[in-house]
């Protein structure tokens, strides 16, 4: 099980100002590629703020929440919503897996030794890395699975997404939106705002198992903390769409996967 300091509420002393620009930082790394950064954020919170493991999931997790509901009008108001209503078997079919898997992956984190805890997310930092990859470097096509496949391969993905998200603290688009293209063929543009329909629940399931943990009260603990760096990732993130694009993905996708490798090898060493 999380011990130490994982189960004490650690009140962040950082200067302010100095929270809202790392989460604008972070915003802007997340805004660049359409994402909310919460994979950049969980390593920062741990190396730069001190939290333990556990405790910056749980911050991170709150994080992430209040971005993707501040995101959730304009994602929604890009895309038609008959377009989305069409697809609403989608969104059902993985959150049938996401939902119990958000609630498992919550519980095997409460569960685990800090170390043990570093360690994986070190593992899913690399994972982050190479679908970073996948999704942004290269084009991708659709399985073209008979219904009978496609409906329990969307519960099984589903259930290992939620899984990764409630374990990270993140909303899992990094993963959700990949899975909508390549199981269910719906243009990645339509996959994103359908992501957030499956990974706002989905948190909330997360959300709602951390609440029953004594680790939750490192977020009673840092309530301001967290509300500046959440508007800090808010403000990065509409920064970040502003530049979509001046960047070549040639360049930008590989530097943010050798910082999420870096951040893996950093997590990974952590006592």
């Amino acid at each position: 099980m999380a011990t130490d300091n994982d189960l004490a509420p650690v009140r962040a002393t950082h200067p302010m100002p100095w929270v809202f620009a790392t989460g604008a930082a972070v915003g802007v790394l997340g805004g660049m590629i359409g994402l909310g950064g919460a994979e950049f954020r969980l390593p920062l919170l741990i190396s730069l703020f001190g939290f333990a493991a556990l405790s910056a999931v749980i911050l991170n997790k709150a994080m992430s929440l209040v971005v993707v509901l501040t995101a959730l009008p304009a994602r929604l108001a890009a895309v038609p919503t008959s377009e989305l209503a069409a697809h609403w078997p989608v969104a059902a079919n993985l959150l049938a897996g996401s939902l119990l898997g958000a609630w498992a992956g919550a519980t095997w984190a409460v569960r685990m030794r800090s170390s043990t805890l570093y360690k994986v997310l070190a593992a899913l930092m690399v994972l982050m890395a190479a679908a970073l990859l996948v999704t942004h470097t290269t084009t991708l096509g659709t399985l073209a699975m008979p219904l009978w496949a496609q409906v329990p391969s969307g519960v099984v993905a589903g259930f290992g997404i939620g899984v990764v998200a409630a374990i990270m603290g993140v909303a899992g688009g990094e993963l959700l939106i990949p899975t909508i293209v390549l199981l269910f063929g719906v243009d990645i543009k339509t996959a994103g705002s359908l992501s957030l329909l499956v990974s706002l629940p989905t948190m909330l399931v997360a959300f709602a198992r951390y609440s029953r943990d004594g680790s939750f009260a490192v977020l009673g603990a840092n309530l301001r903390f967290t509300a500046v760096m959440a508007a800090g990732s808010i403000a990065g993130a509409v920064l970040g769409g502003l530049i979509l694009g001046v960047f070549s993905d040639l360049v930008l996708i590989p530097a943010l996967a050798v910082i999420l490798l870096i951040s893996a090898v950093k997590l990974a060493r952590h006592d």
